[in-house]
């Protein structure tokens, strides 16, 4: 049985003590493939997720600004962006949306950097990864002038929804992607919504070094934990492990394009 791990941040500081042994210990749980997201501290360094996969034959990358930074975005970011999406290792843009929990950057200048974004990733007909928290009117307002016309599929990291909002990224043509939050035992809108996504859009994630699993909750996460996320999943829908991990891997590599 093998995962991907479609969304984590090997880059984040949490894993420079043991970064080398963390991936081992992926590899070693069946984690055939990882998706290093590429963030980082926002702009100027766009870089984070493309240093690291260019050190694995198994590590994708994305490039992209988080909600977060979107204020340190500059005239000369979309150019730099667009020139690191025609690298063949950078599979994605993202993450990218809105987040109106923290506020960290002013919620227009928000909106301004997602839809920019958005059209540099039609411009390279390249997926879209998808961060919303508390704004999920606006993301889907965004996303259905901006992004649904161009047909291109994405995928909304870390859902934290419900199935009634599953349905409607389903009818927008996103993958959904569960990370630990889904074995949480209050987390019963995520349950319902893991229960309604079709086998052929459902991915798994770790979000590492956040987010960990129940049996591992309040540690760091690392992609080998994708193993308790994958078997909450498939226990909620009442499939095999198996199933869910045959299902979510090829997912994952035809979303991406990965070799």
């Amino acid at each position: 049985m093998t995962l991907v791990d479609s969304h984590c941040h090997w880059d984040d500081k949490q894993f420079d003590a043991d970064r080398e042994a963390a991936i081992d210990r992926a590899r070693a749980a069946g984690v055939e493939a990882m998706i290093s997201i590429g963030t980082g501290d926002g702009p100027p360094d766009l870089e984070a997720g493309l240093r690291l996969a260019l050190q694995y034959d198994f590590m994708y990358a994305t490039v992209g600004v988080h909600p977060h930074n979107a204020a340190q975005s500059v005239p000369e970011t979309p150019h730099h962006l667009r020139e690191l999406l025609r690298h063949p290792k950078v599979v994605a843009l993202g993450e990218i949306g809105l987040d109106y929990h923290y506020d960290f950057s002013p919620r227009d200048r928000q909106r301004e950097v997602f839809t920019e974004q958005i059209h540099l990733a039609r411009e390279a007909r390249k997926p879209i990864v998808i961060h919303t928290r508390e704004a999920w009117d606006d993301t889907m307002e965004t996303l259905s002038e901006h992004w649904v016309p161009a047909g291109l599929p994405g995928v909304m990291h870390c859902f934290s929804g419900d199935a009634e909002q599953a349905r409607q990224a389903l009818d927008m043509g996103f993958f959904i992607s569960f990370a630990g939050v889904v074995t949480y035992p209050k987390a019963v809108g995520i349950h319902e919504a893991a229960k309604v996504v079709p086998l052929d859009r459902l991915l798994v994630e770790t979000d590492a070094p956040y987010l960990a699993p129940v049996p591992r909750r309040g540690k760091r996460n690392e992609s080998a934990y994708i193993v308790h996320t994958a078997q909450r999943v498939a226990d909620l829908r009442g499939d095999s492990i198996e199933t869910v991990a045959e299902a979510t891997t090829a997912n994952c590599r035809r979303l991406f394009g990965l070799r």
